[in-house]
């Protein structure tokens, strides 16, 4: 497909448009120290998240315990990562660089932007709001907003039914090996990030449509007419 035929853009945030590590590292560290668990770095929070926060306590868990996590134990912490999560929740995380020129570039131009992410619903508006982004969404879609999440590909569907796109108008931008796996199984082009966090992987290994290495080179890949994206 050719990138005129794009209407509408789905981003992911952790990795993609804000670099969020510091503090959910703060927020987990906060959750170890409380249940009196070894503490985990930020570089192994890096490796951890992508999968939503549940994902994040129990492999955090897993590492302190020394072995696999259970339910109930993922059960027991989630409210204490979250506690924490709140007082943390903007406190160094930072946006990357070129972000907000190129989404306010793209609504210019006339694009409906979404995010798609599986960061819960209730951090997720709060931090697009703390970094003055959260305007430029005509949709934001939390890991818990349905009843899956990427890699499936119910959120990017949910949003081609609610705006009655093809599937050629619906790109899907992220870092991880989750953002295109939900994109192809959806049916769409995606653009992967070499900058975020995607488990210590290449991008490029995921098959997506086309790699950026920083998030101005999304702005030139979209608005570029004559750079054709195919599926």
């Amino acid at each position: 497909m050719k990138a005129q035929s794009i209407k509408a853009i789905a981003f992911d945030l952790d990795g993609t448009l804000i670099d969020s590590v510091p503090d959910l590292a703060a927020a987990t560290q906060g959750m170890l120290a409380e249940l009196t668990l070894p503490l985990c770095d930020e570089n192994q929070v890096r490796s951890w998240v992508g999968n939503g926060a549940a994902k994040l306590v129990e492999r955090a868990l897993t590492f302190a315990r020394g072995e696999q996590a259970t339910q109930a134990d993922i059960d027991a912490a989630m409210p204490l990562f979250s506690r924490h999560y709140e007082v943390n929740l903007q406190q160094h995380s930072r946006l990357y660089d070129g972000v907000k020129s190129a989404l306010e570039q793209l609504v210019k131009l006339g694009y409906q932007l979404a995010i798609v992410t599986n960061k819960p619903y209730r951090f997720t508006v709060p931090l697009l709001e703390a970094f003055g982004i959260a305007h430029l969404f005509n949709q934001v879609l939390g890991g818990d907003s349905l009843e899956k999440m990427k890699p499936d590909p119910l959120p990017l569907t949910h949003l081609k039914q609610t705006w009655q796109l093809d599937d050629e108008q619906l790109l899907m931008v992220g870092d991880s090996r989750n953002d295109i796996l939900a994109a192809k199984a959806a049916g769409i082009s995606s653009i992967g990030l070499t900058y975020g966090y995607n488990y210590g992987e290449d991008i490029g290994l995921s098959g997506p449509t086309a790699v950026c290495n920083t998030f101005s080179e999304v702005l030139a890949q979209i608005t570029d007419s004559q750079i054709v994206l195919e599926q």
